[in-house]
């Protein structure tokens, strides 16, 4: 099977070596006649500097090849979105496209394809932080922020950086079956498939740069009223205004309702406070202005995917970090 990794200066040095290292030791247990044959693809031979310093030799400039690969992914990188890609270089990516069994991206390599045409009308995801941009500058791309990885078709698109291990693992068990998957899994010492969205990844709500004052002020009024069972009424007298007034002033420059931006600080304090301390879950929730232990339950999967036990094992600490797939005993050894 052949497979190409397109690459380009600035690239993340993870979005390449994740899925070289999956289709590495998944060869390790094939035959030699289905082994995945990768191919590293920039503008031209040469080296291409990661953005963290790191030099890769790239053996092949895109030209080079005529005929489609089996899978096609662009990586990303810091600076990818910043970067229009080179015409030329965007006619041969359609082209193999056509003709690809698979192809996508791995974080926000999306871009590319994006600038070919190749999202329209999709299902994709990327990047947290890059996930507006790309719903900005391509609005017939249908943006799925939380997801780690996604298929619409041919096309996959993974989430930032190791996110494109889960989605070449996904690629494997698709080729291979599941066995296979949990094998190389195991070898990489990563979980075969994670739990939850990427936004518990992501950093707490913030006040962008475009925000309205009023905003700024709203986010720092619930913060320190977090405990109260905040009205729209109360909010709009916290910011002298009228409701209707605060209304049309918050969802414009807000983009969200009062009460769901009410609910995301309360989610955010709460993962902080399971991040940083050992406090019983109904003390975080009434600490945080939930009803209870359930129906924070509640609102956090309903957000992030995962339950607040979930996330305070993996975000505490060490010693409260669930085991990867090779340590879980519940994954049976395959032999």
């Amino acid at each position: 099977m052949k497979v190409a990794i397109v690459i380009f200066d600035g690239v993340q040095a993870l979005d390449v070596a994740g899925p070289l290292d999956v289709f590495a030791e998944a060869n390790t247990f094939l035959p030699e006649h289905q082994r995945y044959q990768v191919s590293l693809v920039g503008y031209e031979a040469g080296i291409v500097s990661c953005s963290n310093g790191m030099g890769l030799s790239v053996p092949h400039g895109y030209a080079d090849f005529d005929t489609p690969f089996d899978l096609l992914l662009i990586a990303g990188g810091p600076q990818l979105p910043d970067t229009p890609p080179r015409s030329e270089f965007l006619k041969w990516l359609q082209d193999q496209a056509r003709g690809a069994a698979r192809f996508g991206s791995v974080c926000n390599g999306a871009f590319v394809l994006a600038h070919a045409g190749l999202l329209d009308g999709k299902d994709v995801t990327t990047h947290w932080a890059d996930a507006d941009r790309l719903t900005d500058e391509f609005p017939q791309a249908r943006v799925q922020p939380d997801r780690i990885f996604i298929r619409d078709g041919r096309l996959f698109t993974s989430a930032g950086v190791t996110a494109g291990i889960d989605l070449c693992l996904s690629l494997v068990s698709e080729d291979w079956g599941h066995e296979l998957a949990v094998r190389v899994a195991k070898r990489l010492v990563v979980y075969i498939q994670r739990d939850g969205g990427q936004s518990q990844y992501s950093p707490y709500l913030g006040v962008r740069k475009d925000h309205d004052p009023i905003v700024g002020k709203v986010l720092r009024y619930v913060t320190e009223h977090i405990t109260d069972a905040l009205s729209i009424e109360q909010l709009a007298s916290a910011v002298s205004v009228s409701r209707r007034t605060f209304s049309r002033l918050f969802a414009k420059y807000a983009k969200v309702t009062p009460s769901a931006f009410v609910e995301q600080v309360r989610v955010d304090t709460a993962r902080k406070l399971l991040e940083e301390s050992d406090a019983p879950l109904k003390t975080v929730a009434f600490n945080c202005g939930f009803h209870s232990a359930t129906h924070m339950r509640t609102i956090f999967f309903r957000r992030l995917n995962v339950t607040p036990r979930q996330y305070r094992q993996r975000f505490r600490g060490a010693a409260g970090t669930q085991a990867p797939v090779s340590e879980q005993p519940r994954v049976a050894e395959i032999a």
